[in-house]
């Protein structure tokens, strides 16, 4: 009999609901409290989800609904363990990890980002990550300051 017409567990099954790990930035582990505060929230919750897959008795249907969970669980316990939590700048002069910055862009848009960690970066929510290359750019530098060059010159309107 074919093995797609029993319910036993088969080891190409167990291997179709095994993903893989998540990917680990290779820079430090840099969030703010309410970035930490975060991932915390997300770990509670795929470990849930994984307790909630542990209810199911089809051990296929389980493994399945269990393997998206896992993997995150796995990555975030990682994220949660090495996170190195950095406090909100003290000062406005410059810009920081943490630092909401206001520049405007060569075409006349005005936008501000707040510069945060890599797991809690949402550009369409206003944040950017630290490693990215616009942050980059921003970090370090002061209200006025020009950086970039040509089409993607960047002024410095404001630092919060």
């Amino acid at each position: 009999m074919s093995v797609a017409f029993t319910k036993e567990d088969s080891a190409e099954t167990a291997s179709e609901t095994q993903l893989p790990d998540r990917p680990i930035s290779p820079h430090p582990n840099l969030v703010t409290a309410a970035g930490l505060a975060a991932l915390e929230r997300q770990l509670a919750a795929a470990r849930a989800a994984c307790e909630a897959a542990q209810t199911i008795e089809d051990v296929n249907e389980r493994r399945r609904q269990e393997a998206v969970p896992l993997r995150d669980a796995r990555y975030l316990a990682v994220r949660v363990r090495t996170a190195q939590v950095i406090p909100d700048p003290t000062s406005t002069e410059v810009v920081a990890f943490g630092s909401a910055v206001t520049f405007q862009r060569p075409d006349g848009r005005v936008q501000t980002f707040r510069i945060v960690g890599e797991d809690e970066a949402d550009p369409k929510a206003g944040s950017i990550s630290f490693v990215s290359p616009v942050a980059r750019l921003l970090l370090r530098k002061s209200v006025g300051d020009v950086v970039g060059t040509g089409d993607h010159e960047l002024e410095i309107l404001a630092i919060k």
